[in-house]
């Protein structure tokens, strides 16, 4: 799905009245996608000289690509600083990454704990870019009166 075909989706809900945040439809995922250390280096803030010269890892080039070849929406989402995003932007098309958004300004640290309204899906990157597999796991929710 195109980026233009998605905000005319979510404007279409809107526009019929539609008073809760819109979803994608059925399938379509909006991958969040980290830069550094996750489709390239780790290269920190201070040192922006290496972001237009590092290189990506091809099984992060090849399979984001692939998500967007099937529709899904792309938006990386950095601890980079708005000043780093010409840099950013143009290493990304240098590179070949086919995205429909880059967010800057992601707050630096890691231990990230996301709490939203929707459902949000969340994957370590461990050194390879892969398919998805469904794998068990316990993970923390706020507590609705109902135990296992």
């Amino acid at each position: 799905m195109k980026r233009e075909e998605a905000d005319k989706f979510l404007h279409d809900k809107v526009e019929a009245g539609e008073k809760v945040s819109p979803v994608l439809p059925k399938g379509v995922k909006n991958y969040l996608i980290d830069i550094d250390g996750t489709i390239t280096d780790d290269i920190p803030n201070e040192e922006p000289e290496r972001m237009a010269t590092c290189a990506p890892y091809p099984d992060a080039l090849a399979t984001c690509n692939k998500w967007h070849e099937e529709g899904h929406m792309i938006c990386f989402f950095t601890s980079r600083t708005e000043d780093h995003r010409e840099v950013t932007t143009n290493w990304l098309n240098q590179h070949g990454f086919k995205f429909h958004s880059l967010l800057m300004g992601k707050p630096r640290g890691g231990n990230y704990h996301w709490i939203d309204n929707h459902l949000v899906k969340a994957t370590r990157y461990k050194g390879k870019f892969t398919d998805l597999v469904d794998k068990n796991v316990t993970i923390q929710v706020f507590d609705d009166g109902h135990h296992d």
